[in-house]
């Protein structure tokens, strides 16, 4: 299972959690079983055609991701990162 990091901005779709474990081999699997897990998560990373949110920043490991058929390695974190804007 992959632990996804989840950001305060997100945390009320998760029971409050800061770490949550999914299954999958891409980033959109990932994503598709948190949704499974806590409906409604997904479409807050993810608008309807089917792209990152502007205010959403995705990483598995290190690398900062935008595709979701990105490969999620086995033991690699996938970290959500909430975008500041403003002014």
């Amino acid at each position: 299972m992959t632990r996804v990091i989840v950001p305060t901005q997100l945390r009320g779709y998760t029971a409050g959690k800061d770490e949550v474990r999914a299954e999958g081999a891409t980033l959109d699997e990932v994503l598709h079983d948190l949704d499974r897990q806590f409906p409604g998560f997904r479409f807050r990373v993810i608008d309807e055609q089917n792209r990152v949110r502007r205010h959403i920043i995705l990483f598995v490991g290190q690398e900062r991701q935008e595709d979701l058929r990105a490969p999620v390695p086995p033991a690699t974190d996938v970290t959500i990162v909430g975008a500041l804007s403003g002014g």
